[in-house]
């Protein structure tokens, strides 16, 4: 591994860790988990609260050129989705169909760039009609990962039968937990994200 290990995590507000008190989310404890194993990566924590795939594909490569230089060995989270499947005017922000593309895209403007991808699906909400459509978009996306050789977590599976999360999104405002929330996402994450990083 690359003594300059940089890493972009691109998203939204689950990212940015929207709720938690202890403000790392899950982004941050992975990070934390690395470097206490001695893995020093430099994070980049891209996530913006209400952020589509669309807002997402328009800003992430200029975001990422300047922070992954060519002699860096550059890596990149994507976690989109939630605010996709939200319905506005009866109809999702974003639907299923363009999500996927627009992944698709993401995915293989990264390969172009040569940097090693790790996606995570959207978790659920407290909303069961919310949640149908983010399980319709986990397995898009799942679906799509494995079809191109991608790292893939489906987290909404796993989250949505995970007592900590749910109630702790129930206790916040419907979306996003609290650090025990967060931590919980992390510990789901942690044996892809070890492989990813091969540690």
């Amino acid at each position: 591994m690359s003594s300059d290990l940089r890493i972009c995590f691109v998203g939204d507000s689950f990212v940015a860790g929207v709720g938690d008190q202890r403000a790392l989310g899950w982004s941050g404890r992975l990070t934390a988990h690395a470097r206490a194993a001695g893995v020093a990566a430099t994070a980049y924590n891209l996530g913006v609260r209400g952020h589509t795939s669309v807002d997402i594909a328009a800003r992430w490569s200029a975001e990422c050129l300047v922070r992954l230089p060519a002699a860096a060995d550059g890596r990149v989270v994507f976690s989109f989705g939630v605010n996709d499947t939200i319905f506005v005017d009866g109809r999702p922000r974003v639907d299923a169909q363009t999500s996927t593309a627009n992944l698709s895209v993401l995915l293989a403007a990264a390969r172009d760039q040569g940097w090693s991808v790790l996606v995570v699906g959207p978790p659920p909400v407290d909303d069961s009609a919310h949640n149908q459509r983010i399980a319709e978009l986990d397995a898009y996306f799942d679906r799509t990962c494995a079809e191109l050789g991608i790292r893939y977590v489906a987290s909404y599976r796993s989250l949505v039968a995970d007592t900590v999360w749910m109630e702790q999104v129930r206790a916040g405002d419907g979306a996003h937990p609290g650090a025990e929330g967060y931590a919980a996402f992390a510990d789901l994450l942690l044996p892809t994200w070890r492989k990813w990083l091969d540690y």
